[in-house]
Order: C-alpha cells, then structure tokens, then sequence
C-alpha cells in the first residue's frame, strides 16, 4: 500500500492548491485518511483509494497528473 498526503494529493488534482486540496479531502465522497502522524496535523491517505475517487469525481482530468469533483 502506498501513501500519499496532502500535497501529493494536490499534485494529483491536477497541482491545485493545497488550500483547495484541503477543501477537497474534507468532503464527504472523499476516502478517510487511513491515519495522522506528525502530532495530528498529517494525515495520510491509500494511494489507490484516491486514485480511485478521482477516477470517479474528475473523469474529464487528465491521466498522469491525475483527478476532483468541482
């Protein structure tokens, strides 16, 4: 299983702010952090389980960079 954080995620939204990241991550639809390390202000998410979302709610992002629902 891989990783990411919140700046991962927002390169995978296509480099959208972390601010808008965040924003995003707090929605509902969005798979739960698997955990938070770093005295609670790190929260870490499945890779795969992104991904997936993504594949889901951006379907009109493009690959490689990957996806958000707006």
């Amino acid at each position: 299983m891989r990783l990411v954080a919140l700046s991962d995620i927002a390169d995978m939204l296509g480099g959208v702010s972390r601010t808008r990241a965040t924003e995003i991550t707090n929605r509902a639809t969005f798979p739960p952090p698997l955990d938070t390390v770093a005295s609670g202000k790190v929260r870490v998410w499945d890779r795969a389980a992104v991904e997936a979302w993504i594949r889901k709610y951006r379907p009109h992002q493009p690959r490689g960079a990957d996806q958000d629902e707006s």
